[in-house]
């Protein structure tokens, strides 16, 4: 299934600290935690810790947050479905990072080992 320009428009206006909460609500509940959270960002952005806690208090979009990241290079070897979508088949830069990080805070929440979720 593709997007479509009107979905990737709504996670481009998208609020990173108004979804955050529910990623830390998400892998807290399955017994992981922030830290663990943040060094999945870290691993998939490039962001420090203090970048993280700075792009939450200025309340950046998606669209800023991915656009000033510098993405893993292994951030292609995210496969799968997340929210409906195959990862591999999504072609707009924004929506399939977005998408990266979804997966990956997902898989955190399902237990995954770290180094298997870093691609390492």
């Amino acid at each position: 299934m593709s997007t479509t320009p009107e979905h990737d428009e709504r996670i481009a206006k998208l609020i990173f600290a108004s979804v955050y909460p529910h990623y830390v609500t998400k892998v807290e509940k399955k017994g992981r935690t922030k830290e663990e959270l943040h060094e999945v960002i870290q691993w998939l952005t490039g962001y420090s810790e203090k970048d993280i806690e700075n792009k939450i208090a200025e309340k950046v979009k998606f669209k800023d947050f991915f656009e000033k990241a510098t993405i893993n290079p292994n951030a292609e070897l995210i496969k799968g479905v997340i929210c409906g979508y195959r990862i591999e088949e999504i072609q707009t830069p924004l929506t399939k990072q977005t998408r990266y990080l979804d997966k990956l805070v997902d898989e955190l929440a399902k237990g995954r080992k770290m180094e298997k979720i870093l691609r390492g």
